[in-house]
């Protein structure tokens, strides 16, 4: 392993002092209370320019992006951005493990597993879609506190789930924050910066996720580059408009004919069909979706394409529809085949028009 010294840090009376002014500001909006090592000797550490040196904290594919612009910034030898770059996930019960420790293996970063968080010295730690709790007294070991990359606009959808149901619930725009971490509650913290987009017609959950990682990793890296700036320019979040995004469970995957309309089913689809697949019941049995789209009006109201039960067992393809004249959220699925031995492989779901008559 290499190590580059790029510039060294003095504790000269101008830069500690400036260093100091920097931090009581971040730390009052996060509610953090004064090291133990008391204020002067927290700032004292404090650089009071770029390069940073960075301690991520994160998991899944949206991670990774951001993990990937912050390596890329620390490989680049002229903008001096990054010096130090160390990662923090989860244990996995994955041979292949998380996609953000794959990166970090694979790019020759540092890699600790929580609860282990090394004991190197850094700048500022930056989390996304990491799913733990920060105690006060870590946050508290970097002298520019910890950011968060967050798949939303704040306060809408604090949890671990904020782009499921930005999808499941239909959003026409969303976006990314970034925000600071405040310890004992989840993205609840200032906001640094937040930027919106228009959600993409009948974009699915991982589509969003492509678009949001890309724009989170670009407006980390604007954040880092004036970190003192934006920091003392972070505003507390509105106490309006707040919503959660709770995790979802394998019971959100059970379709409520009587009680969804075909739009709210087919966001379902969208939200979590690349993790789960939907189910039903069908004659006291649980059936799995294992595809489903959208059908032009004027072409039917809806239909099903079905396997004998047989066939799906043998994975094969399906040999035939049934087709109806009815909604077909306001209908039961069990009554409309009531008899039948088919089981469904796909649904595909029209808009409708008044067909009972």
């Amino acid at each position: 392993m290499r190590v580059l010294v790029r510039h060294c840090w003095g504790p000269g009376p101008a830069r500690r002092a400036a260093a100091v002014r920097s931090t009581p500001q971040w730390r009052a909006l996060v509610g953090l209370g004064v090291s133990s090592g008391g204020e002067e000797g927290l700032g004292a550490r404090a650089r009071e320019k770029p390069p940073w040196r960075v301690l991520f904290f994160g998991t899944d594919q949206f991670a990774g992006e951001a993990l990937r612009a912050l390596h890329a910034a620390r490989e680049n030898k002229e903008e001096e951005l990054i010096e130090k770059l160390e990662v923090v996930t989860v244990p996995s019960p994955s041979l292949k493990g998380l996609p953000v420790k794959r990166y970090a293996v694979q790019s020759g970063l540092p890699v600790y597993e929580w609860p282990d968080v090394g004991s190197g010295e850094y700048d500022v730690g930056v989390v996304a879609s990491f799913g733990r709790l920060l105690s006060e007294a870590l946050i508290l070991k970097f002298p520019y506190g910890i950011l968060n990359v967050h798949p939303s606009c704040l306060p809408r959808w604090r949890g671990p789930a904020p782009i499921i149901h930005t999808v499941l619930h239909g959003d026409t725009v969303t976006g990314v924050t970034i925000m600071q971490i405040s310890p004992k509650r989840f993205d609840v913290g200032p906001i640094l910066k937040q930027e919106t987009v228009s959600v993409p017609p009948k974009s699915t959950t991982k589509e969003l996720e492509a678009v949001l990682s890309r724009l989170g990793a670009n407006m980390l890296i604007s954040v880092l580059k004036n970190l003192p700036e934006s920091l003392n320019s972070g505003r507390q979040q509105p106490t309006e408009g707040v919503t959660y995004a709770p995790k979802i469970s394998t019971g959100t995957s059970c379709i409520k004919w009587e009680e969804q309309t075909s739009e709210q089913i087919f966001r379902l689809y969208r939200a979590i069909g690349n993790t789960m697949p939907l189910q039903t019941l069908w004659m006291d049995n649980t059936v799995k979706i294992l595809d489903l789209v959208e059908v032009n009006s004027s072409i039917l109201a809806g239909w099903l394409d079905w396997c004998s039960l047989s066939d799906a067992q043998e994975n094969t393809n399906s040999d035939g529809f049934l087709q109806w004249g009815n909604h077909l959220g306001k209908r039961s699925i069990s009554r409309m085949l009531e008899g039948t031995s088919k089981v469904p492989q796909t649904l595909a779901f029209g808009e409708t028009k008044n067909l009972d008559a």
